[in-house]
């Protein structure tokens, strides 16, 4: 299952405030505090989050519920970035990490972030990298 990631994070190198992944009819998205945001960020993101932080914990059982739903899965992202936070967040502890079905990954920058709903909001960026990737890349019988 291709799976589309976007993340926004605290500045350049900051901590993980959101993350959005989304299937063709699914989707998993999750807020987590963060508590001094940078000035643009706390113009550009915070504003647009639409959703209540839920802790580490919930962060992580949710999105491990989520990606236990599929039998394999291909997540598709368009900054390395938020493949690096969807790795952090697999793991569990020292040595552990959450049980998923097989994974892959790509980072592709041919595919656009135009998100028509709410920029800068994880969701509807992972929507749009979905859209766009599938309009490029979808031949017309995986349409149907």
């Amino acid at each position: 299952m291709n799976i589309f990631i976007d993340c926004e994070w605290n500045e350049f190198g900051g901590d993980l405030i959101s993350m959005a992944l989304v299937a063709d009819t699914k989707c998993f998205y999750e807020v987590l505090p963060c508590e001094n945001p940078g000035p643009w960020v706390a113009e550009n993101v915070i504003p647009h989050l639409q959703k209540e932080p839920a802790n580490w914990q919930q962060f992580q059982t949710g999105m491990g519920a989520f990606l236990n739903q599929f039998e394999a899965i291909h997540i598709i992202a368009d900054w390395p970035e938020d493949i690096m936070w969807f790795c952090k967040a697999l793991i569990t502890g020292p040595g552990e990490r959450m049980s998923t079905p097989p994974l892959t990954m790509e980072v592709r920058r041919d595919i656009g972030n135009d998100s028509a709903l709410v920029l800068h909001n994880a969701l509807s960026d992972a929507i749009a990298i979905r859209d766009s990737y599938n309009k490029l890349f979808r031949s017309p019988a995986d349409k149907e």
